[in-house]
């Protein structure tokens, strides 16, 4: 009990920007039991939607998208973003995997990254605005869905994805299984049932269908795997769900 405990601490260590403490022995704890990327994903979907809903009673929709947009990079940090800027970097390079995994590496951001961050930023934005301009009310049960979903992506990635080269992204490779992946898929599923229905069982599909996708681009481009890969499949799985939510908002009007 106490490992998994330490490790759900460490989830929200590794994953969040709640100052709880981590420690490398936290991270390889965290590491075995990577099913709980989702329950972290639940835990910030109601901060964030929490947030959203404080700012629906005093805010018109498109500031309250705004804030949804503030509190995602508040409360999550800017490693999962940084990690889709690096992605569209190497997917935008041009010539040998060795050079897509070089400009992938480089610090610098380039112009595939600037507009990978743009398109999911608007995206976000758009999504959330829909939805607030709907029904402000189910704003906070679709950023819960969006969360747990990006976190799940992450699953699906590192349990079916090969390692690249060795660094988080390796660690999270290596540990992540089969089981992890069924796991994670039992807990996201029920709680995004209990939040949207149908709506939130689709979406979460949705999601991982999305996550399959940054798998295979990368396999494509990169041959493997990394830590930045597995972060933008965070940020592609929570757009893809916040898309479908909003479009499905739409369709419902």
């Amino acid at each position: 009990m106490s490992e998994f405990l330490s490790a759900l601490r460490s989830g929200f260590g590794f994953l969040t920007t709640i100052p709880v403490g981590i420690t490398m022995e936290g991270i390889e704890k965290l590491m075995k039991h990577i099913y709980l990327f989702p329950v972290v994903g639940a835990v910030m979907g109601l901060l964030i939607g929490g947030t959203g809903y404080a700012a629906s009673i005093i805010f018109p929709p498109i500031l309250i998208s705004v804030t949804v947009i503030i509190s995602i990079y508040f409360l999550t940090g800017f490693n999962h973003i940084d990690g889709l800027a690096d992605f569209g970097d190497g997917i935008a390079a041009h010539g040998t995997k060795e050079k897509k995994i070089a400009a992938m590496r480089d610090t610098a951001v380039g112009t595939g990254g600037m507009i990978f961050c743009v398109i999911a930023i608007l995206g976000i934005f758009s999504s959330s605005l829909s939805i607030a301009e709907i029904d402000t009310l189910s704003l906070p049960f679709a950023l819960i869905v969006a969360e747990i979903s990006a976190k799940q992506t992450m699953v699906t990635v590192a349990a079916f994805g090969t390692k690249l080269h060795q660094g988080f992204g390796a660690i999270t490779v290596d540990n992540a299984n089969t089981s992890d992946f069924v796991t994670g898929m039992v807990f996201s599923g029920a709680v995004c049932f209990l939040v949207l229905g149908i709506y939130g069982i689709m979406a979460l599909i949705i999601s991982q269908l999305a996550g399959i996708l940054v798998l295979n681009t990368a396999n494509r481009n990169f041959g493997g795997v990394s830590g930045d890969v597995v972060g933008a499949s965070n940020e592609v799985g929570r757009l893809a769900a916040l898309l479908f939510i909003g479009g499905v908002s739409w369709m419902l009007l």
